[in-house]
């Protein structure tokens, strides 16, 4: 019964010996957009060969690198010729690349590259200048051609997720030579209608379609804007320059309008759940604020309130009465103190303090005069002095110094031979 069946890797190697023997497989010639491209330490070179529905693995080896004159790189379209297989530890097909030559995208990708360097030195990419998407906006903008899937996929999910918001459309080419001049007008003309959020995008398509959101003018348009803008460029792989600078990026005309406005009923859920938490912090904080008002009531003071009197009054005696007690303490004392002088000796003999004070005086009077260096002069003493010090030894003299000696009847100076 289990005869019948294969492994997986039979079946692989099955599918890669019939694709490597059709002829039409041999040698394929095919075009696109390389993406995800990857060169590796020994020169072979991995990427995705891509258009706008599919995309095919792609290796080249180094031996058919080296007659390469370009350097791929993500963004190019490219001619490339090659072999498709199975790797069979994946069970992928993919395109084994003999030859390359450039599809004619290359002077895009660079004008791409430059602009984009140039305005993140600028600093046209810094988050810090990017403005908030408002959560329930009144207003929603959209700058995008007037028919397309773009702006149907934008207006059917507002009015399916938040029906509340009026949507105004800015009707602009996004396509062509025209298309920057058209878009940079639009933008500028939303200002004027109080929009809270505006959408800026176009679908997806080809390089060269989406051309016109890699504009400096579209880029600058963007950040000069005073409305919170949106980029919606659907091409999900790769950035714009207007995605680099624009407030919020959404991989598509539909992912804008779901970041433009929230969802109704998420939004209704939301407020139910406000209002309950809300509900149950008032009742919560009532029921605290009539407990507290309980405890209050409760208390003896409101039970009996002529207490607080009472024990005030029976503190204001107490006052009174320790008033008193000092008063009288204080009077006792003062009354003793005035008896004590008023029965001194001083008082009571007056004359004699005086006596006692005029002896001690005369006392004084006399040692003073005993020691006055006067006395000394009176009993024919001199005092010489030199320079206004007095001359206590020999020693302290030389000749022709000028001495100055006091007699108890005058003073006169001398000069020493």
């Amino acid at each position: 019964m289990t005869d019948k069946y294969i492994s997986v890797s039979q079946l692989t190697r099955y599918i890669k010996y019939k694709i490597d023997n059709d002829q039409n497989l041999n040698e394929v010639f095919l075009k696109g957009e390389i993406s995800n491209f990857k060169a590796h330490s020994r020169g072979h070179f991995y990427f995705t060969l891509k258009d706008e529905n599919s995309r095919i693995n792609a290796i080249m080896f180094a031996s058919s690198t080296k007659k390469l004159k370009f350097v791929p790189q993500d963004g190019m379209k490219v001619l490339v010729t090659g072999k498709i297989s199975v790797f069979e530890a994946t069970g992928a097909y993919q395109i084994y690349v003999n030859d390359m030559l450039e599809d004619g995208i290359g002077n895009l990708y660079i004008a791409y590259e430059q602009l984009k360097k140039k305005l993140e030195d600028e600093g046209l990419f810094d988050p810090a200048h990017k403005k908030l998407i408002p959560k329930i906006p009144k207003r929603v903008g959209v700058v995008t051609a007037p028919t397309g899937a773009a702006i149907k996929d934008i207006i059917s999910t507002i009015k399916r997720r938040f029906p509340l918001a009026e949507i105004y459309l800015f009707p602009s080419l996004v396509q062509g030579e025209d298309a920057k001049e058209d878009i940079v007008r639009q933008i500028k003309r939303a200002e004027d209608y109080n929009i809270d959020t505006l959408i800026v995008g176009r679908g997806g398509g080809s390089i060269e379609d989406l051309w016109a959101f890699n504009e400096e003018i579209v880029a600058r348009a963007i950040y000069d804007s005073n409305i919170p803008i949106i980029s919606a460029v659907g091409h999900e792989i790769d950035f714009t320059i207007a995605d680099f600078v624009a407030d919020k990026r959404a991989e598509t005309p539909t992912g804008a309008a779901e970041v433009a406005v929230p969802k109704l009923s998420e939004l209704l859920s939301y407020l139910d759940q406000v209002k309950i938490r809300l509900n149950n912090t008032i009742i919560n904080q009532v029921k605290k604020e009539r407990r507290r008002l309980s405890d209050i009531t409760s208390r003896n003071i409101f039970k009996n309130p002529m207490s607080i009197y009472q024990t005030k009054e029976m503190i204001f005696d107490n006052i009174i009465e320790r008033l008193k007690f000092s008063l009288t303490n204080l009077t006792n004392l003062k009354e003793k103190e005035f008896l004590r002088i008023k029965n001194s000796y001083v008082l009571q003999n007056p004359y004699s303090l005086l006596d006692k004070k005029s002896n001690k005086y005369l006392q004084l009077v006399s040692k003073l005069e005993t020691l006055s260096p006067l006395l000394t002069l009176k009993r024919g003493y001199t005092i010489t002095k030199m320079n206004d010090k007095v001359i206590k030894s020999v020693k302290k003299i030389k000749k022709d110094d000028v001495l100055n000696i006091s007699f108890d009847d005058g003073n006169i100076d001398v000069s020493v031979l």
